[in-house]
Parts: structure tokens; C-alpha cells; sequence
């Protein structure tokens, strides 16, 4: 057990705060984020070109250092060595919230384990926004973010969230989003509700609203541009299949825990052990066994 005093005035490290910035419009940029930016030491950001454009918009001179899934392992020592000799470091992504869909969760991670304080500013993050205002309902809701990029993957996943009574949070490019939509389409059906939500907060902000069926229709025939939100409606309880475990085998349990939560096949045999109040070396065994 750890319990973190954010502003004890005893401590002797640095602080690492998790900055939100604008996912589209600059004015969304809270009075706490910029003076966090121009305060820090530091700023640990996922494209030091693209974050510079919101530095010189607000007159911020802080310096910057690259921290993106590619450097990352190189990067944690030398952010941690900096907040270990007192420094405040600002953690951004391109746009958002730090760590959701983007880099940022192994350096909280690695600071918790190091009694180094991680403070969380609140501000924009683009699946809360699109699904408050998409029409469905908002609660309660599951975040799942991008879905894998090969077919099988994106079919198995799927399949085991088209039984989820939640309303759904997809994250998707232009690129891929007519693809995405004819595999909902296939997978939970044409009568779904879905919104697209594309470029929010900006100009051409644009929520379309219809059936899987209607929505996937019109990305087929139109040009699509912009970042993606899908939010989509979770399944009828009427129509909703029997997913009691206690008619599983322990294989497919941990496969619908996979999918469901997106979690590694390490965390999903916990989860599954924790639900069938085993030894989680019970259910690592049958798993590989059966697998």
C-alpha cells in the first residue's frame, strides 16, 4: 500500500503533473495548464513540434524533451533522474489527456514505485466529450480506444464486446473508420445506434447520429476527415446473450476477459481468478492447458 501527499511541504523530489492540451481548439487550454507549463522544468512531450505550436501560442519558453512510445524506455531514467534532483517535469500528449491512447503510463507507473508524486490536471479529453453529447446514454460507459489492426484480433474483440450492456467509446482514424463501421456493422448488427463524432472542438465539428447500418452507409459514400469518435450504444437487455462464466471453460473466460477489457492475457487470467475466487496458478495452468 502507498498513499501519495501531492503538495506535502517535507518532500525532497520533484513532482510530475499530467497535463491535458486541446484536442482541437486552443481556447480549451484550462488558466492551471498554462502556468503549470511555464512552471514546470521541463515539459515530456509526444511531439515537441506539435506541442511547440501551443507553447507560442500562449508564450510559454519552458523547454521541451521528446517522450513518445518510440524513446520511451531511453527517456523514463533520464525524466526520472531530473525529478529525483527536485525538478517539476510536465507531461503532455498531442492532444488530451496523457496516457489515454497515448504515451505516459509507464512513467506514472515507474514514478508510484519510486515515491515520486504524480499529479493529474483535468481539462479535454475526446471520448468524454464526443459521448456527452452523442445522444446516447452516457452511463454507464466503457472506454476501449483503438481496436487492434488485424482483422482476426478486431473480430474476437468484437465479438466479445457485442454482449456489453455499457455504451461504448471507440477511438478511430479517417483512415480506418469505414472499415471499423462494416466490422460493427457485421459483428453487432445493422439496428445498433452509433455516433460519428469527428474534429471536435473545431470548425467542422460533425456528429452524425443514426443506426450502425445508416452511419456505416454514409462513411462509405462520403469523405471522412478529421480524428474519430465512434460511440456506440451498448446491447438491449433483451437481446443480450448468456455470458454467466459459470458455463465457460476457463480458456473461454479468460478469451471473453481479453477482449472485453482489453487486457493481456497476464492481467485477464487474475481477473478470471479473482471472478472464480481461485488461485490464479490454477487458472494460468488450465489456461495454457486447454490453449
Amino acid at each position: 500500500m502507498k498513499q501519495q501527499k501531492s503538495y506535502h511541504k517535507l518532500l525532497k523530489v520533484g513532482k510530475l503533473f499530467l497535463v491535458p492540451t486541446p484536442i482541437g481548439n486552443l481556447e480549451d487550454m484550462t488558466f492551471r495548464g498554462i502556468q503549470t507549463l511555464k512552471d514546470a522544468d521541463v515539459i515530456a512531450s509526444e511531439d515537441t513540434r506539435n506541442t511547440q505550436k501551443l507553447l507560442n501560442h500562449f508564450d510559454i519558453s519552458t523547454k521541451q524533451i521528446s517522450f513518445h512510445e518510440h524513446n520511451y524506455k531511453e527517456r523514463i531514467p533520464q525524466l526520472l533522474e531530473k525529478l529525483h534532483l527536485g525538478e517539476m517535469i510536465a507531461q503532455v500528449s498531442d492532444a488530451g489527456m496523457p496516457s489515454i491512447s497515448d504515451p505516459g503510463y509507464e512513467l506514472v507507473k515507474e514514478c508510484i514505485v519510486q515515491d515520486i508524486p504524480v499529479i493529474a490536471l483535468p481539462g479535454a479529453t475526446a471520448g468524454v466529450t464526443a459521448l456527452i453529447a452523442s445522444g446516447i446514454a452516457p452511463q454507464p460507459f466503457l472506454f476501449f480506444g483503438f481496436l487492434p489492426r488485424k482483422k482476426a484480433e478486431i473480430h474476437r474483440v468484437l465479438e466479445n464486446l457485442q454482449v456489453r450492456e455499457e455504451t461504448i467509446i471507440f477511438y478511430e482514424s479517417p483512415h480506418r473508420v469505414k472499415q471499423t463501421l462494416l466490422f460493427l456493422e457485421k459483428v453487432f448488427g445493422q439496428e445498433r445506434q452509433v455516433v460519428l463524432c469527428r474534429e471536435l472542438t473545431k470548425l467542422y465539428e460533425e456528429y452524425t447520429r443514426g443506426t450502425i447500418a445508416e452511419v456505416a452507409l454514409y462513411a462509405a459514400e462520403n469523405e471522412i476527415k478529421g480524428e474519430c469518435c465512434l460511440i456506440v450504444a451498448g446491447a438491449p437487455k433483451d437481446q443480450m446473450e448468456d455470458i454467466s462464466w459459470q458455463k465457460w471453460t476457463i480458456e473461454e473466460h479468460v478469451e471473453y476477459v481479453m477482449g472485453s477489457l482489453n487486457l493481456p492475457t497476464k492481467e485477464a487470467i487474475k481477473q478470471v481468478a479473482k471472478e472464480r475466487n481461485v488461485a490464479k496458478q490454477l487458472i494460468y495452468k488450465a489456461y495454457h492447458t486447454d490453449a
